[in-house]
């Protein structure tokens, strides 16, 4: 859990260490910890899991619990993955991927918008696509496309995989492939190549000069706005190269094969009312648009449904795609034109909760002055593990695999630092601190490892290997079955790649 003043505040403590409230005999270790002699209660269990924010739909940990030893578990169903014994087996740094969190989080979304589409009465269709940029593995896309995910591709090398699986048949021929960012030449004619072989393929123009190639394309395409609307988010508003402003759109006039007006405002937005904004302004422009397109039929909004990094509640989703449906279909209406489909490309939203990153803890040190009290010192690196950590300065929630029902007492004000020789690689939460078991009170020979949550979204693609350090290892943890899917690089894996 990250710490800072108002959590503690705001936290009750654990009263494991009062007699008169726990049923079970108590002991003493070496240490003077106190322990169970039997594993905890049904209402202690409660409570660490209140004081974790674990099974919290809040904070997207629905699906992590604690057993009665003191673990951390996760359920699938009538499944439970133990993750300490998974890490005991394969060993740390590791990353454990749960494709049927992504099943369960892609399916509720879906079934949101069609339950509502139908409910309202909108006349528009709703197409989810994943933004194969925020995770390309394997695992991950073949679970969001078997539970009814389009695509979304960033770059030639993404498209590439698209159709290596298209011609492999892993797709069905109704499958959509949206392609945005900027066009190199060789991205363009791959474009070409799928869309004469009737893949659903709808190029998304960023400036004139792809306006300008697509002139002849034979299949529909989207176009890009730089809307003019400001938000609270991770993204930079003040200068924007993507896409062509409102005003360049209405002097274009008619757009061959118009099919599609897409924007994207930003990532981990806020406020609600960040989300509603530019969908507004942005089905005005439409409205406008389809006067002299009328094969404009799909507003395409982007991503940027927020996950709680800094245990921070956001707003929920449902109310979100509530205000959507009701806000284009009254725009629509008083505008006496058809109601629009509507695409999202919510991928962080979806597929971060379903993955964590897990690290043995080497060793402690001291800290004289500062927020936290030690170091502990963990056998991976932030810098190259968890990229976002030392970019983008991201919270994350953190919390024990084994020693969960440690009292408050015996936990410690931490700062994280990695196993590379820089001084920026480490995790210390905005300067404030993360509460983690402290090693002095665990028995002789015992071992302490943590979990980073929701991890699944960018890190992967996005690391590398600063001190030539090896990638953690990659499991998938399906149908209670737990297989390798990476194995760990070895020191010739990664000297391969500087060409050795």
């Amino acid at each position: 859990m990250n710490g800072n003043k108002a959590a503690e505040k705001t936290a009750k403590p654990d009263r494991i260490e009062k007699p008169s409230e726990v049923v079970q005999p108590q002991t003493k270790n070496g240490n003077g910890l106190i322990e169970l002699e039997q594993p905890m209660n049904l209402q202690l269990l409660k409570r660490h899991k209140k004081f974790w924010r674990l099974g919290s739909k809040d904070y997207h940990t629905e699906y992590f619990d604690i057993n009665r030893d003191g673990n951390l578990i996760v359920k699938e169903g009538n499944y439970q993955y133990h993750i300490k014994d998974i890490v005991q087996k394969f060993g740390t740094s590791l990353q454990i991927l749960f494709p049927f969190i992504i099943k369960d989080r892609l399916e509720n979304v879906i079934d949101l918008f069609n339950l509502l589409i139908k409910y309202y009465r909108y006349r528009g269709k709703f197409f989810y696509h994943f933004p194969m940029k925020v995770n390309q593995n394997k695992e991950v896309l073949l679970s969001m496309v078997s539970e009814g995910a389009n695509l979304e591709t960033a770059s030639y090398n993404e498209l590439w995989l698209v159709k290596k699986l298209w011609e492999q048949n892993s797709f069905l021929p109704s499958i959509r492939v949206i392609c945005n960012g900027p066009k190199t030449e060789d991205y363009l004619k791959l474009i070409e190549e799928l869309q004469s072989k009737n893949l659903n393929i709808i190029p998304v123009v960023e400036d004139m000069s792809e306006l300008n190639f697509f002139s002849k394309y034979k299949g529909d395409i989207g176009i890009r706005v730089d809307l003019d609307v400001s938000v609270s988010s991770h993204w930079d508003k003040k200068i924007d190269r993507y896409g062509l402003l409102a005003d360049e759109l209405i002097k274009l006039g008619k757009i061959r094969n118009l099919k599609m007006l897409h924007y994207h405002i930003g990532s981990q937005i806020e406020l609600q009312e960040d989300m509603i904004a530019p969908v507004k302004k942005c089905m005005k422009l439409f409205i406008e648009m389809k006067k002299k397109n009328p094969s404009l039929d799909t507003l395409d909004i982007g991503g940027g449904m927020p996950i709680p990094y800094d245990l921070k509640k956001r707003f929920g989703f449902e109310g979100v795609a509530r205000r959507i449906i009701r806000l284009l279909q009254s725009m629509a209406d008083k505008a006496e034109v058809p109601h629009p489909n509507i695409v999202c490309e919510w991928g962080r939203y979806v597929v971060a909760p379903a993955q964590i990153t897990i690290f043995r803890v080497m060793g402690e040190k001291d800290i004289p002055r500062g927020n936290a009290r030690k170091w502990q010192i963990v056998d991976g690196s932030f810098m190259n593990d968890l990229p976002d950590t030392w970019t983008l300065h991201q919270k994350w929630h953190v919390v024990p695999v084994n020693h969960l029902n440690f009292s408050k007492r015996h936990l410690v004000r931490a700062w994280l630092a990695g196993s590379s020789c820089d001084s920026d690689d480490k995790y210390i939460a905005h300067g404030n601190y993360v509460l983690l078991p402290d090693l002095e009170y665990l028995d002789e020979g015992d071992t302490q490892y943590i979990a980073f949550l929701c991890t699944g979204a960018y890190q992967d693609s996005l690391s590398c290997n600063h001190c030539l350090l090896s990638s953690p290892a990659k499991i998938v943890a399906r149908n209670g079955e737990v297989k390798i899917n990476i194995r760990r690089q070895t020191p010739e894996d990664i000297s391969k790649l500087f060409g050795w």
